[in-house]
């Protein structure tokens, strides 16, 4: 059961946390507005497109980019003044132990990192695929299903390359599949061109050779178009499946599993988004109990220093967000080490900060 001033400390910190997050998503939608305005009317768009397609899908996606920066400055925020008005001193000479203390903080956070979760595991991604589509159609009039340079493994030891492929007419331009057995190179295919012939369900090629390796020789053979059967259809090749936001999670793990098989040369980034899904919305528990340990003692500088100090360590976090994530990206890290560093980092310097500035 939950006791008075567990109530009263959740009720102070989610009505923190969320005033904070509507004014933020207020600015935010006020500074998008003044900068896509001349989009908006240029290209006629309806009122009820821009509430309705644009700004609806807008808001969630928002929502959960600011949640851990606003979860943590809110905890230092009202903290703060509970500590000014010596209410956490009170708490703490009435018998009641600073872990205790931060029970209703954690249960308030559990709310929050749900709704983090679930948000950017089954909200956001169909929010953003339509944002993409609505900003597609009006911001840029582009098409965003072309793709070059396709690296991809179709089937064990079968590989596919295409230098750029044409969607709106299902061509792939600079084609070839080379087959592999025990690491060796068996034969290739090259050619100009393939069209896919949808009649048949099959790729054509043109302009094409072919080149068996054997042991003693090789054997060439030319011509100017044959049918293929490999195992890839156009919507493959298309550029939205590397738009993984726009995927829940069941489908982010059943197209990070097709892109292992396919040999994709992109699966760090794949599985950093993956990871990430769950890596943020537990960053809210590390955040909080930094946040209630550097401002539960009351300061000199009072409620303005220890928002100064959260606003640091906020950046800092971000900060560390992305070096890590480059660390996998380019340096080729673990992506499960990369999205869980700054938490264990950052859980290293909330351990430090209790044995220094927690109240005793």
């Amino acid at each position: 059961m939950l006791k008075i001033l567990d109530r009263y400390i959740i009720r102070k910190f989610l009505s923190t946390f969320f005033i904070s997050i509507i004014l933020i998503i207020a600015i935010a939608i006020v500074i998008d507005l003044s900068e896509h305005l001349t989009k908006f009317l240029d290209n006629h768009v309806p009122l009820n497109l821009i509430i309705f397609e644009y700004y609806a899908n807008f808001v969630p996606y928002y929502t959960n980019l600011f949640l851990f920066l606003f979860v943590f400055i809110s905890v230092i925020f009202f903290t703060s003044k509970m500590a000014a008005k010596n209410e956490i001193t009170a708490i703490l000479t009435s018998g009641i132990s600073f872990f205790r203390l931060l029970l209703p903080y954690f249960y308030a956070s559990f709310v929050i990192a749900a709704l983090s979760w679930y948000l950017g595991n089954f909200v956001i991604p169909p929010a953003n695929k339509k944002l993409v589509k609505f900003e597609n159609k009006y911001f840029y009039k582009t098409s965003p299903y072309s793709s070059r340079n396709i690296h991809k493994q179709i089937q064990h030891g079968v590989f596919l390359y295409i230098q750029y492929f044409d969607s709106r007419n299902n061509v792939a331009h600079i084609f070839s599949i080379e087959k592999f057995v025990h690491n060796r190179l068996k034969s290739k295919l090259f050619a100009k061109y393939a069209r896919w012939d949808s009649v048949k369900g099959k790729w054509i090629v043109y302009d094409y050779f072919i080149r068996n390796y054997h042991k003693t020789y090789d054997d060439l053979k030319f011509g100017r178009s044959i049918d293929t059967a490999i195992n890839i259809v156009p919507k493959d090749l298309e550029s939205k499946q590397i738009d993984i936001t726009t995927l829940n999670l069941p489908q982010l793990k059943e197209f990070i599993k097709e892109e292992r098989l396919r040999g994709s040369e992109n699966i760090n980034n794949y599985l950093l988004e993956m990871y990430k899904r769950t890596a943020y919305p537990f960053s809210t528990f590390i955040l909080v109990f930094l946040g209630v340990t550097i401002s539960s003692k009351k300061q000199k500088g009072g409620t303005g220093l220890n928002i100064g100090i959260g606003l640091t360590l906020s950046f800092a976090y971000i900060f560390l967000m992305q070096v890590s994530d480059q660390f996998s990206i380019k340096g080729g890290m673990n992506p499960l080490l990369a999205v869980w560093l700054p938490n264990i980092i950052f859980t290293i310097i909330a351990i430090i900060s209790y044995f220094i500035f927690a109240p005793k």
